[in-house]
C-alpha cells in the first residue's frame, strides 16, 4: 500500500473498505479526494490536543463504526482530565536531523507533554508546526532544561543525537508514546513522567 504520502488508491479501493481513515497532517488531500472520487469513504481526523484525539476516536468508533466504547478509551479519558498544569520544564523536542526541525504548536505532541507540565521551546514559531532550527540555538540552557529526543519520525539513538548537544541534557523517549493517539494514550499516561517528577 505503500506510505501516507504515496498511497496506492487502486490498491486501496479494491479492497473495498467500508471505511478509510486519513489524518489531516499524514496524508495528502489529494489523495483523499481521489479515493472518494473512486467511491471510498473516507474519515479524516485533526488532532491537535488530547481531547480532541479522545473525542475523535469515540466519534470513530462509536458513531463511525457502532462499536461499544472500548475500555482504553475509558481508561484514557480518566487519565488526561483535568486541566493543563503551568510548565515546570522547557523542553525541545526534534523531529528530524539534517535539517533539524523540532515540535512547535499547536501539535499533538505539544498538547500531551503541556498536560504533563512539559513547555515545547525552540524553533521559529513563524516556521509552522515543526519548524527548523539551528542546533547551537537549541543548545543553550536558556532555552531548554532538556532536550527530549524520540525514537519516531526520526530515530534518535545513543550514538545519533545526543553527541550534538553539550550544554543541555538530553533524554531518549518513546516516539510512539508522544506522538500516538489511541491506545497508546494509556501507557502515555503511564510511563511518562508528571511534573516534579525527576527529569522531564
Amino acid at each position: 500500500m505503500r506510505g501516507t504520502k504515496n498511497p496506492d488508491l487502486a490498491a486501496l479501493a479494491a479492497l473495498e473498505p467500508d471505511l478509510v481513515v486519513a489524518n489531516k497532517e499524514e496524508n495528502r488531500e489529494l489523495d483523499v479526494r481521489r479515493l472518494r472520487e473512486r467511491g471510498v469513504a473516507v474519515w479524516v481526523t485533526e488532532i491537535e490536543t488530547v481531547p480532541q484525539a479522545l473525542a475523535s476516536m469515540r466519534r470513530l468508533l462509536v458513531e463511525a463504526l457502532d462499536l461499544a466504547e472500548p475500555a482504553w478509551l475509558a481508561d484514557a479519558a480518566r487519565a488526561w482530565a483535568g486541566p493543563v498544569p503551568p510548565p515546570r520544564t522547557r523542553a525541545v523536542v526534534p523531529v528530524w536531523r539534517d535539517p533539524w526541525m523540532v515540535v512547535g504548536r499547536p501539535t499533538f505532541t505539544a498538547d500531551l507533554l503541556a498536560r504533563l507540565g512539559v513547555e515545547v521551546v525552540g524553533g521559529d514559531p513563524a516556521g509552522g508546526r515543526y519548524p527548523p532550527a539551528e542546533v547551537a540555538a537549541l543548545d543553550d540552557p536558556s532555552v531548554a532544561d532538556v532536550v527530549l529526543l524520540p525514537d519516531e519520525p526520526y530515530e534518535f539513538t545513543a550514538g545519533d543525537g545526543p553527541e550534538a548537544f553539550a550544554r543541555v541534557p538530553t533524554r531518549l523517549v518513546s516516539g510512539r508514546l508522544l506522538t500516538w493517539y489511541g491506545p497508546a494514550l494509556v501507557e502515555s499516561a503511564q510511563s511518562l513522567e508528571r511534573p516534579g517528577s525527576q527529569g522531564a
